[in-house]
């Protein structure tokens, strides 16, 4: 094979097959390359609300209709029910201590609920990465895009208006040449390597191992009394990205349609030497035996797929772009899957990026463009990284990660709905991290966290630094967070959006007027 394009994407997961389509839709000839061949499994399996509304914004600009159906879990069954997907209907918390029984308390103070949708219909969901990356790739194909499995690359090589690439394509070799390459290989990925990117560390930040796999007979929490606190919840507690945290770390646990479960660890380098982790499964044993209310969860389970150990998570590259070049955020950097923050930066890259090839392919502002793509990326990736960082600082001391969370799901909940009523101005950047007030209170806060790992948090100080997160998230606030008299549980209300209209730059009476008649908002409560 010889042959030229405009663009040349190295990696077909969710990333690279997106803005594959968004180029062909701009009018560029597009080459996509795989190490590998789909279906393949991955993680990175949970949306966001924001995740979803950026596929959907997307899907809307570049005239991608049938991506539509993957941004609410309701549309998604009616219309592709043959691809796996899972219900999520918000983020759970539990706090668990080594060698000790989990029992919910009465004032719900040792968990966390935050909804994300107000119903089954409008949820967002938990991909099988296997089912909609293979997807995703043959709507690609569909659209125009070339693509090659089986591929193996030597590095490119320049020449000042086009990159050469060679290599073999299921052991055929190859030769091709493009105006543009984007690397969605992931950290560590094909260019960093290519072009011997210095990988940067995160300022302060802890070093983090993983283990995963996939598993069937995974119980939900709700059927242990254990779990159960007073009260009805405001979703189905396991229908969620399901967080148990504990000093040390956390677990996820990401329920889909067809019994399977994703779940695994993310644990500071202390931790995964004290369980042996690089062992694989019988570090996951050891695991859910210091945490007996776990262990009853996986009591029946069984990995369907070999453990995955992956000795250091967090990564950052020195660039992100250059002349002719670019990292995807995935490829950029890396922090932690707390959050589920992966998709929406990455999303918000390829917004970027798209932007960039409608607005500025072969003008000559295409370079500045890109050069302000990369020091974007870096910088979101930075601020997501100190925010990470402050949480994982909380982990041992629950009621200080709740309140610090709160940060992350004001930031989501108004970037989301200032996105909906179209008023981009509003938003400051991934977690609102360029808001003149929210900004610097979420760094002071996070700077308290990790000053205080493990020190003394008394009562006074933590009813202090309580107030001082409210008071931080005020000025964003439109989810009724930090409200006492919720206990944890926070519901989609669409009352306490228009009682933050004046945040929005709007009338009550307008937003409620809009919101009544939206069909992304008229299943939610109202007062």
């Amino acid at each position: 094979m010889t042959a030229d394009y405009d663009l040349t994407i190295v990696g077909s997961g969710f990333g690279g097959s997106l803005l594959a389509m968004i180029a062909r839709r701009s009018g560029l000839s597009v080459l996509l390359l795989e190490r590998g061949t789909h279906p393949r499994f991955a993680i990175g399996e949970s949306t966001s609300p924001l995740t979803n509304l950026l596929i959907e914004q997307l899907a809307n600009r570049y005239d991608l209709p049938r991506l539509l159906p993957l941004t609410t879990y309701g549309e998604w069954q009616h219309t592709y029910p043959e691809i796996t997907c899972g219900l999520k209907r918000g983020f759970t918390f539990f706090p668990h201590t080594a060698h000790a029984a989990y029992q919910a308390h009465s004032d719900r103070s040792n968990q966390l609920a935050v909804a994300a949708s107000p119903n089954d219909t409008l949820a967002d969901t938990h991909w099988l990465r296997a089912d909609v990356d293979t997807f995703l790739v043959r709507e690609a194909v569909a659209l125009g895009t070339d693509y090659r499995d089986h591929v193996l690359l030597l590095p490119p090589r320049w020449d000042g208006t086009a990159t050469t690439l060679t290599g073999t394509a299921g052991g055929d070799a190859f030769t091709v040449t493009t105006r543009f390459l984007v690397d969605a290989t992931g950290p560590h990925g094909f260019l960093s390597r290519a072009l011997d990117l210095p990988e940067l560390s995160f300022p302060d930040y802890p070093a983090t191992q993983a283990l995963y796999a996939h598993f069937t007979g995974v119980a939900p929490c709700e059927m242990s009394e254990r779990f159960r606190a007073p009260g009805t919840p405001p979703y189905p507690l396991d229908a969620a990205a399901v967080h148990h945290v504990f000093d040390g770390g956390w677990m996820w646990a990401l329920r889909f349609d067809n019994g399977v479960t994703s779940a695994g660890v993310s644990v500071t380098d202390r931790f995964a030497r004290e369980i042996a982790l690089s062992d694989g499964e019988p570090a996951w044993g050891r695991i859910l035996a210091r945490f007996p209310a776990i262990g009853d969860v996986f009591a029946s389970a069984r990995a369907i797929r070999p453990f995955v150990h992956v000795p250091r998570l967090s990564y950052r590259a020195s660039r992100a772009a250059g002349p002719g070049w670019a990292l995807l955020p995935s490829a950029a950097a890396f922090i932690d899957p707390l959050f589920s923050t992966g998709f929406p930066l990455t999303l918000l890259g390829i917004e970027r990026l798209g932007r960039i090839i409608e607005e500025a392919w072969g003008k000559d502002d295409f370079d500045d463009r890109l050069s302000a793509y990369g020091t974007t990326t870096l910088d979101e990736a930075d601020a997501t990284a100190d925010f990470i960082c402050g949480c994982l600082a909380a982990l041992a001391d629950f009621p200080v990660f709740a309140d610090l969370s709160m940060f992350y799901f004001a930031a989501a909940s108004y970037s989301e709905m200032a996105r909906r009523l179209d008023k981009p101005h509003l938003t400051r950047g991934f977690l609102m991290a360029g808001h003149p007030e929210f900004g610097p209170a979420m760094r002071r806060a996070t700077a308290q966290a990790r000053a205080r790992q493990g020190g003394s948090w008394d009562a006074a100080t933590r009813k202090a630094f309580t107030g001082e997160v409210a008071d931080g998230i005020a000025c964003l606030n439109i989810a009724g967070l930090c409200d006492p008299t919720k206990r944890n549980w926070y519901p989609v209300d669409l009352g306490d959006v228009v009682a933050g209209a004046h945040k929005l730059e709007m009338t009550p009476e307008s937003l409620r007027s809009l919101l009544a008649h939206a069909p992304w908002a008229n299943a939610g409560t109202m007062r």
